[in-house]
């Protein structure tokens, strides 16, 4: 591969991991809000079928890029992605501890009340979404390559969903599980938020398995890529 073209693939991987830390920290710092998604009137344990936290919106953006990077650049490059996501989740808690210590003036737009209100839980959302990501996001990889290798690099709808639905479901567990440890959410919401949260996800990443292939196949024939085969950009 041409010089140029590598150096192409480089700009393009930034670009995808900056797309997926900003998906990640924002789904954190937004996630106090809830809505209701309309199509089904279904409760599920006492919960509303799709009643979410827009905190979920970006969040399934992070595995169709940590899946195409798997696909296009290799598991190593996907690994150190999550590795500079948890880095940019520590320090997005670090800058709201400060922020929500540092007073207000008289004529602020925003006062020390309306702030806490909207962020003072953020940091241990965000704790409790980096532990539950961690776990989430490492299994979707090795899960994702175990089928690249054992179809070897064929059927990539199935390593998608396979490795995606896994690890939705853990991360949709774990990071309510927190929550409800943390007593930012009640228990009785529990196991209704852990299976609305975690049909919505598979809906999304069944609905996200052509863009992967589309983009895929814009990769390959950009870059000349056989299948099963990966863009080292770590190479001069």
């Amino acid at each position: 591969m041409t010089k140029e073209k590598i150096g192409l693939a480089r700009k393009i991987f930034l670009l995808l991991a900056a797309l997926f830390i900003t998906s990640l920290v924002v789904s954190n710092l937004i996630f106090q809000k809830f809505f209701y998604w309309y199509p089904f009137d279904i409760d599920i344990f006492g919960v509303k079928l799709f009643e979410l936290s827009v905190g979920i919106l970006p969040y399934p953006i992070t595995f169709l890029i940590t899946d195409l990077i798997s696909e296009i650049y290799g598991k190593k490059k996907a690994n150190e992605v999550v590795l500079v996501g948890i880095f940019a989740s520590i320090f997005s808690i670090s800058i709201l501890l400060v922020s929500n210590y540092v007073p207000a003036i008289e004529n602020s737009p925003v006062d020390d009340k309306t702030f806490n209100n909207v962020f003072s839980n953020s940091p241990l959302a965000v704790l409790a979404s980096m532990i539950s990501y961690l776990l989430a996001q490492l299994i979707d990889i090795r899960i994702y390559h175990f089928w690249k290798n054992l179809t070897k690099g064929k059927h990539l709808w199935l390593r998608n969903n396979f490795s995606t639905f896994t690890s939705q479901f853990i991360d949709s567990f774990s990071v309510i599980f927190f929550l409800t440890i943390f007593q930012i959410l009640d228990w009785s919401q529990f196991v209704g938020l852990v299976f609305s949260a975690f049909i919505f996800k598979i809906l999304v990443a069944a609905f996200d398995t052509p863009f992967l292939y589309i983009l895929v196949g814009i990769f390959r024939k950009k870059f000349d890529l056989k299948i099963n085969e990966e863009i080292n950009i770590d190479n001069e």
